[in-house]
């Protein structure tokens, strides 16, 4: 049996090249809460090396963010990249740049006709690690009403009811 070394056997993590596991670093809860979310797809965003650092340091915010399609190009708009810690003044980014997705031309043609005809609009959902790569999963969304809201939060409230009961019960 062959002695075990750090170097050897060192398992990989999330955010390694070599990995298949996904990393979430960010997701965007309020996304759901104020849009419908009809389709889904990833993409990959153009990020410098300080940004990487702080994105596998989990020190991200997609709260406010969106998606613009602009000169065929998509971008990441408002999305909050804190700054690294370890880099100085001088070396650092901006934390709310705008960045670029890296998405195949037919697919942003696509969200560009969606956008404009249905009044569709682009949301960051999560940003997250997948082999050692940035990415993000942007979210077609159609906004909600009031109505709608309070719909969704009175559902999840019975549920939470209703799972809470079926646990005293079960309990017993």
């Amino acid at each position: 049996m062959p002695a075990a070394t750090g170097a050897t056997n060192k398992k990989a993590e999330a955010g390694d090249s070599n990995s298949t596991k996904i990393k979430d670093v960010a997701s965007n809860r309020k996304a759901f809460h104020d849009y419908f979310i009809d389709e889904e797809l990833e993409a990959g965003v153009v990020l410098s090396g300080t940004e990487i650092k702080s994105v596998r340091d989990g020190r991200v915010n997609l709260r406010d963010s969106y998606v613009r399609i602009e000169n065929g190009e998509a971008w990441l708009w408002n999305a909050h990249i804190s700054s690294y810690d370890h880099a100085g003044k001088y070396f650092n980014h901006a934390p709310t740049r705008s960045r670029k997705l890296l998405l195949h031309k037919n697919e942003i043609r696509k969200l560009q006709m969606q956008t404009k005809a249905k009044g569709l609009t682009l949301v960051p959902l999560r940003m997250y690690l997948k082999k050692g790569k940035a990415k993000v999963e942007v979210g077609v969304a159609r906004g909600k009403k009031n109505y709608d809201k309070r719909d969704a939060l009175a559902e999840r409230d019975a549920t939470r009811e209703m799972q809470r009961v079926v646990k005293e019960v079960n309990f017993r």
